[in-house]
């Protein structure tokens, strides 16, 4: 391995074209896996993948996952642990010199893609994780909740866990198209959100809407059957802003709050890839 070489060897790994190969995704992250083993950098992301997808597999919520990203570095990380265990000009760290970075584009693409797994498989869009569930039962307090769009009833699961009152609703007209809502890990009422606010809009203190669909208006009728009522509710929005989710007219007319609420609510909520999504409390 020749140091002079070393940029002219680097491969641009992010956002590549890649053909779609047959292997299962969980495969290709285990195979992934043993081909990374000397690289705790790579090993830790794929570690966090594979366990995440057991405890999902087992009906539980997850754990907080780090930024899905390889580090900016990684080929830099390659060639000097290499450089260690072989010669400049060997053979055998030449061939293991490519069949490493030959291999970064397509785990970038996989590691960016385990979002488009969990929707795939899972039904479960906005990452649920058990700390961040922690974090909301204790924002609840000894009200009960109102959850909206609930999908697969991630969230509800966990605040039921949490021995909170919980009215878990979904249109469910989602299940003919995906995963969503057809595999409930908690009895879910088959209600829209502007109905299901108006069966227990005087039952509940807090409202919780994930992932609104991009582009359909159902978020902004629900905003704004809230700000119509008498009610004082706090409503807890997990979305992006003017990105993946929701409607713009939501969007554009939601008053954002930041204060000490929303960044407890956050401090488990952290982004896991390129959808910078967030929990916010709406007025």
């Amino acid at each position: 391995m020749n140091p002079k070489k070393l940029q002219k060897l680097k491969k641009k790994i992010r956002h590549q074209p890649l053909s779609q190969r047959k292997t299962a995704y969980i495969d290709r992250m285990t195979d992934y896996y043993h081909q990374f083993g000397d690289y705790p950098a790579v090993k830790i992301l794929i570690s966090n993948i594979l366990l995440a997808d057991r405890m999902l597999a087992a009906g539980d919520l997850p754990q907080q996952l780090p930024l899905l990203q390889l580090p900016d570095d990684i080929q830099d990380q390659i060639y000097r642990k290499l450089a260690q265990q072989y010669p400049s000009g060997d053979a055998q760290g030449d061939k293991l010199w490519n069949s490493l970075t030959d291999a970064l584009p397509e785990l970038d693409h996989d590691l960016r893609s385990f979002r488009d797994y969990l929707e795939n498989h899972y039904g479960m869009w906005a990452y649920t994780s058990a700390p961040f569930v922690s974090d909301l039962a204790k924002f609840v307090g000894d009200r009960a909740v109102l959850e909206v769009m609930a999908g697969n009833g991630y969230i509800s699961k966990g605040l039921r866990a949490a021995h909170k009152t919980v009215y878990a609703t979904d249109s469910q007209t989602w299940t003919k198209e995906n995963e969503t809502g057809r595999h409930p890990l908690t009895p879910i009422e088959p209600l829209s959100a502007l109905d299901a606010w108006n069966t227990y809009h005087d039952q509940v203190g807090v409202v919780v809407m994930s992932w609104s669909p991009d582009g359909l208006p159902l978020d902004w009728e629900l905003l704004q059957a809230i700000r119509q009522s008498d009610n004082d509710v706090d409503f807890v929005v997990l979305g992006e802003p003017h990105g993946a989710t929701g409607s713009n007219q939501f969007w554009d007319h939601a008053e954002l709050l930041e204060n000490k609420d929303t960044r407890d609510l956050n401090r488990h909520y952290t982004p896991i890839d390129l959808i910078k999504d967030h929990v916010y409390l709406v007025k």
